[in-house]
């Protein structure tokens, strides 16, 4: 494993990229201060431009030489880093962070991963790295190696194997928000693993998603390309999306449709089962089994040809709003 990182940490130093592995999904890496290098992920990705990037760092020392970090801030990093928990705050003129990392905001979104091999990359190669997910953009995200062979092939220089994703979702984004009525709050900019309970219990703040905070985001947001740029990354109305079409919260299976299901089947669609093509997200309906099957399910259902998809209905309680939020991404047309 030493080797792989020593090299892996060579390419990014040398303006190349990296696909590795972090406890979310896998990422598309290069060197954050290096436009060039940052200007392929968005080329290898055929990403738009006004899409901002997460920043990988190591902990919190490093992200403070990047974004400033005031006590919420710095509650959430003590709580959640490593983690799958990113935070958007200002950006430092002095950070020499790429413009097109930050899509020309005057913010930053940061994260310290938990995965102990992009622990170790980041740690060799010194760098803070710029790393959306390792897919072509709007498509499935990967959460193996082989799903990124698959999506990118060989114009990525090196991809780093550090098998199956363990929560398989991206992470929780989060902007704190001053001056409120009530004072100062958290903006879930993306749901993820770390759910709004979670952050309260953190900080003692009120969780409001961006539904109820439409105003402050039409505030927030710029044009760019003729189309509303995002104040955070995973903010495209499709995204996640495999090729087939979904339908959400199914209660029945139509003709010529697949079932992603979640929980116990009824005898009915058991009764189906050998003449659709099936994917259990979890038997048992345990949301987290869910989300880390999610995207190899969405694989799956490509890979059998499958033009019609009936996902079954998911709990909106905790980590489940998280995969709603991906499905109904995933079936925006």
């Amino acid at each position: 494993m030493n080797n792989e990182i020593t090299k892996a940490a060579q390419i990014l130093q040398g303006g190349g990229l990296v696909a590795l592995p972090t406890e979310t999904v896998y990422g598309l890496g290069a060197n954050a201060r290096d436009e060039a290098a940052v200007a392929r992920i968005f080329e290898v990705k055929g990403r738009p431009d006004f899409n901002p990037l997460i920043v990988h760092v190591t902990g919190a020392a490093a992200a403070a030489d990047i974004g400033e970090f005031g006590p919420v801030e710095r509650q959430l990093a003590a709580a959640f880093w490593p983690g799958p928990l990113t935070l958007v705050v200002p950006l430092k003129s002095s950070a020499g962070i790429s413009p097109l990392v930050t899509a020309g905001l005057g913010t930053i979104a940061l994260r310290a991963p938990k995965h102990e091999m992009m622990q170790a990359l980041l740690q060799q190669s010194g760098l803070a790295i710029a790393a959306p997910s390792a897919n072509r953009s709007g498509g499935v995200s990967p959460t193996r190696a082989a799903h990124v062979w698959q999506d990118l092939g060989d114009t990525v220089d090196l991809i780093l194997d550090g098998g199956a994703t363990k929560a398989g979702i991206e992470s929780t984004i989060v902007k704190v928000v001053e001056g409120g009525e009530h004072g100062p709050f958290l903006l879930m900019l993306r749901p993820g693993t770390v759910t709004p309970r979670d952050l309260t219990e953190a900080t003692g703040l009120g969780v409001v998603g961006l539904e109820e905070y439409r105003a402050a985001l039409a505030h927030g947001t710029e044009q760019g390309a003729g189309k509303e740029a995002p104040i955070s990354p995973g903010l495209l109305l499709k995204h996640y999306a495999p090729q087939a079409e979904l339908r959400l919260n199914a209660k029945e299976v139509r003709a010529g449709e697949g079932l992603l299901a979640f929980g116990a089947l009824d005898g009915t669609l058991d009764g189906q089962s050998g003449e659709m093509p099936l994917y259990n997200l979890s038997e048992a309906g345990d949301l987290e089994e869910a989300a880390r099957r999610l995207y190899g399910g969405l694989r799956w259902m490509d890979s059998q040809g499958v033009s019609h998809v009936a996902v079954s209905p998911i709990p909106q309680e905790g980590i489940g709003a998280a995969l709603n939020d991906r499905l109904q991404r995933a079936a925006a047309k």
